[in-house]
């Protein structure tokens, strides 16, 4: 064979060995791809829930489970997931979290305020939610840190070394490895949402996610965040709480000036002296009220006790919960740890799957007593998040005692932003549902006859709230 086609012959033989090369690496890749969407959809198909225990017909699907976001403890934390009603892929992903700190995000968000079901009376069975946030969105309700709710860690000592700085970063590992689960919302237009000490987990999380999409070859598609009757500055939150106790008539001048000049509200701990200022006020100035709605009658129990309810005390800070008044009919706290205790109710979860040591409870006092970090202000990271063109959006509830509104007014007016749409009154059905006003780079609202929990007391004017911040537009004037 002449050397000229013997070398046409090589070459041709050399790309055939290249193309084969090529045709059996994408062939592994397509065989990669195919098990690793196997595996996924077989983790999503674990997770999902057939029908909890007393639920009513619905047409939306639901998940919950375990994320672990640390093989060395084991720390887990639990998730509950509701699709949207109508359209679930065109609707954006909502994450929920409550405060405390040490609350669980499945016996509030979930159960009383924006979840699709409310627990009956009895804990027998669950009823439909009509104001439902799953109207607009699908609802990721998020149980962190690990001993909150279900969310748990095989190191005992994680319970007792626990703040700010480790539940940003878990449930921002939740978050891409729950993704990674449920790859159709890895895109999706993702809002966080919460309230009370969630006014710290919120923006925490929300900074953690901008970082991480600065390094990330894949961003997680935040678009922004709401929180109400939020904690935000330690000072600030104090100085406007004492202000709303006395405006509001729950305390006498003298309690108010002395808590005014004896108390630092920018310390981390108060004096003895400012500590029992504040259990006087709230043991003999209160009264039997419910400091989360103070216009509400307390929830008494049949033998004429008081429900305690899980409160946070002055300074605003994590410090042991101070029992107070529960105040809302039906007593939801009581029926979720009753429901939530179940059995039948834990296996439909896929919940507790490792037998955790301790009951569910609504709110972990273990984790409240040793929170070891937290934020002297999150203000800081508002501004950063600002600059950043986030969606945010502040909500409060006027008749809420323990982080009141006028304790948010005064925080927010540290950010000395300018004005776009001055304050004005904003409706739902015509009537009153609070006022506003929109800054640049933040909108504040009121809702008018709300306690802590928005959702809870005033449904309709939430889920206004939600359709307004959704959407990017200001909220309704008559």
């Amino acid at each position: 064979m002449a050397p000229e086609k013997m070398r046409v012959s090589l070459v041709l033989m050399i790309l055939l060995m290249l193309l084969l090369v090529v045709a059996s690496s994408a062939s592994d890749h397509k065989q990669a791809e195919e098990e690793e969407e196997e595996e996924e959809e077989e983790e999503e198909e674990a997770d999902r829930i057939t029908a909890l225990p007393g639920q009513p017909k619905v047409s939306f699907q639901q998940f919950s489970g375990y994320v672990t976001v640390n093989e060395v403890a084991a720390r887990a934390l639990f998730y509950w997931l509701t699709e949207a009603a109508d359209e679930p892929s065109s609707k954006p992903l909502v994450v929920w979290l409550n405060g405390g700190p040490g609350c669980s995000s499945v016996a509030y968000g979930a159960s009383e305020e924006i979840g699709p079901f409310r627990i009956n009376r009895t804990a027998s069975g669950l009823y439909l939610n009509k104001f439902s946030w799953n109207k607009l969105a699908n609802l990721l309700f998020l149980e962190t840190p690990a001993g909150v709710g279900f969310s748990y860690s095989n190191r005992s000592s994680d319970l007792l070394d626990t703040g700010d700085q480790r539940t940003a970063e878990d449930s921002l590992k939740f978050l891409i490895q729950w993704m990674e689960r449920f790859p159709r919302y890895k895109k999706r237009e993702l809002y966080l949402t919460g309230e009370s000490y969630a006014g710290h987990y919120v923006p925490q999380l929300a900074d953690a996610i901008v970082d991480y999409n600065s390094k990330s070859k894949n961003p997680i598609n935040l678009r922004g965040f709401m929180v109400g009757n939020a904690v935000t500055d330690n000072y600030y939150d104090n100085l406007g709480t004492v202000t709303y106790w006395w405006s509001h008539a729950m305390i006498s001048d003298e309690t108010y000036r002395q808590l005014v000049n004896i108390c630092d509200f920018r310390r981390q701990k108060e004096s003895n002296e400012c500590e029992s200022l504040y259990y006087y006020a709230m043991d003999k100035e209160f009264g039997n009220i419910d400091q989360y709605n103070i216009y509400a009658p307390p929830c008494n129990n049949s033998d004429g006790s008081r429900t305690t309810r899980h409160s946070m005390r002055l300074p605003h800070q994590p410090y042991p919960m101070f029992r107070q008044l529960s105040g809302y009919d039906p007593c939801t706290e009581k029926y979720a740890e009753i429901y939530y205790n179940r059995p039948d109710v834990q296996k439909a979860l896929h919940a507790n799957t490792t037998r955790i040591p301790y009951k569910w409870t609504a709110c972990s006092e273990t984790l409240n007593r040793n929170w070891n970090d937290t934020d002297s202000s999150v203000l800081p990271i508002y501004r950063k998040l600002i600059a950043a063109g986030l969606r945010i959006w502040v909500f409060s509830g006027d008749v809420d005692s323990v982080v009141p509104v006028t304790a948010t007014r005064y925080a927010l007016a540290q950010l000395k932003l300018d004005t776009d749409i001055p304050w004005y009154p904003w409706y739902v059905k015509k009537q009153v549902g609070g006022w506003t006003e929109v800054y640049k780079g933040l909108t504040f609202a009121t809702v008018r006859g709300a306690g802590h929990e928005v959702p809870l007391l005033k449904p309709r004017a939430a889920l206004q709230l939600l359709t307004s911040f959704l959407a990017g537009q200001p909220l309704p004037s008559l």
